[in-house]
């Protein structure tokens, strides 16, 4: 493992001052999976006062200083460099009450949640792994570094934790670190919304996030209780080969992987289980669900404090999966007028990643893909599809004599009728019609 220039600096400035430092954490696990790490922690003997003394004259911040952090802002970027220490009792069950520092790396380590962040690496003495990190990574595991129970108890966030990161690096949590998340997971309901949202956004755009998703649904269900009355619902419906949480997941690995993109297809359906009826032949059907989705997911939403923007995004793709995009280029004009490019294109894969998370009619992401080519049509004819296209303006028909909600409405007719095809989108064809509508009024 090189470190950078700018790291390497820094290691050879405190150990020439006597203190002993380690680069430590996410950069050795992912210089070890082969991985280039996208950002490097220090740790160091050296108390928050003596690494002042050695960075003296240059730029820090020491903003965590209290916890034995210092930020030196180098021409690269910022550094973090960390007293070795060791946690006192956390009262909170999320930071520990106060901090002691010692002068030893494998006591340093030993406070860490799971064996592959703790690892340590020096220049000259290369890895440091007192707890088997390098072993686990090679194998796959996920595990807790000593007690679990512990170590979650301390961290209730490490629970949401062990989930993105078996998500996101595909490592298999290890049976008694797996048992103990299950056992304290009631803990992440104490966990501040913000931080929530951050590691379930994480985790739902892992590589592996399906089968992470699949194994810890009752974790999740602690800060997603929307989906606990989706597991094990049958859907007992020919389009439906899966229970209504399987369906759900396994759309989740179908779209891209933008957060609010991947939310959206985590809960289209969280609905269904309120709206389910089974008629006489015993086929289950969800009328009204997509309606009772959004109720739900809106409230899941602030209770995770999303964006305003990222709500109403993920609120309008949750009500919207249902309904047509449209089959023909008209009808595709028409729906692009009402939620634009970005909004039809997120639908769009919506819709795929829901029809192959059916698992029974593959001709249905054909009949999409025959969308998305109209769609790709429109866009290349430059077609107009919204007011701003529109070859004429508000003015335009204030000149004409229009005033007030009546331009508004006008408007609305003359891009209905470009839309259908009935008009050019050409300015004089559109004045000489709404010319004539107006003189029909009279």
């Amino acid at each position: 493992m090189r470190l950078p220039r700018y790291a390497r600096s820094a290691v050879e400035a405190l150990e020439a001052a006597g203190y002993e430092t380690w680069a430590v954490g996410g950069c050795v696990r992912d210089f070890l999976r082969g991985v280039p790490p996208h950002d490097y922690d220090l740790c160091t003997a050296a108390t928050p006062d003596e690494m002042k003394a050695v960075f003296q004259g240059e730029r820090v911040l020491e903003t965590g200083l209290k916890h034995g952090t210092l930020t030196l802002l180098t021409a690269s970027g910022p550094l973090e460099i960390t007293t070795f220490r060791a946690d006192g009792a956390y009262s909170d069950g999320r930071h520990p009450d106060a901090v002691r520092f010692v002068r030893s790396i494998r006591e340093d380590l030993a406070r860490r949640d799971f064996t592959v962040g703790a690892m340590a690496w020096h220049p000259a003495r290369g890895l440091f792994d007192p707890f088997g990190g390098k072993t686990d990574l090679e194998n796959g595991v996920l595990r807790a570094v000593g007690d679990p129970d512990t170590r979650f108890q301390e961290d209730a966030l490490r629970i949401l934790r062990a989930v993105r990161q078996s998500s996101e690096i595909g490592l298999a949590v290890e049976a008694r670190t797996a048992a103990a998340m299950r056992r304290q997971a009631a803990r992440l309901k104490a966990i501040a919304a913000e931080r929530v949202c951050d590691e379930l956004f994480r985790l739902l755009c892992g590589r592996w996030a399906e089968r992470a998703l699949r194994e810890f649904p009752d974790v999740l269900a602690q800060v997603l209780p929307e989906i606990g009355p989706m597991l094990g619902c049958a859907q007992q419906n020919p389009h439906h080969l899966y229970d209504v949480y399987e369906h759900s997941i396994r759309a989740v690995g179908q779209v891209p992987g933008a957060p609010v993109l991947r939310l959206a297809m985590l809960l289209h359906d969280c609905g269904k289980p309120a709206c389910k009826t089974v008629d006489e032949n015993g086929i289950g059907h969800f009328y009204g669900h997509p309606r009772k989705s959004r109720e739900l997911a809106e409230a899941a939403l602030a209770r995770l404090r999303l964006s305003r923007e990222d709500a109403e995004t993920v609120l309008l793709l949750v009500e919207q999966h249902d309904r047509p995009l449209g089959d023909s280029e008209k009808l595709i004009r028409r729906r692009l007028s009402q939620i634009g490019e970005t909004r039809f294109r997120q639908l769009l894969a919506m819709k795929k990643g829901d029809a192959v998370g059916q698992g029974t009619h593959p001709e249905d992401v054909a009949a999409l893909l025959e969308t998305e080519r109209g769609l790709n049509s429109v866009l290349a004819q430059d077609a107009c599809f919204s007011l701003r296209q529109l070859a004429v303006n508000g003015g335009d028909l204030l000149a004409l004599g229009l005033s007030g909600p009546a331009v508004g409405v006008m408007l609305r007719a003359l891009l209905d009728e470009v839309i259908d095809g009935l008009l050019p989108n050409d300015h004089t064809a559109l004045i000489s019609w709404a010319r004539a509508r107006m003189e029909e009024r009279e």
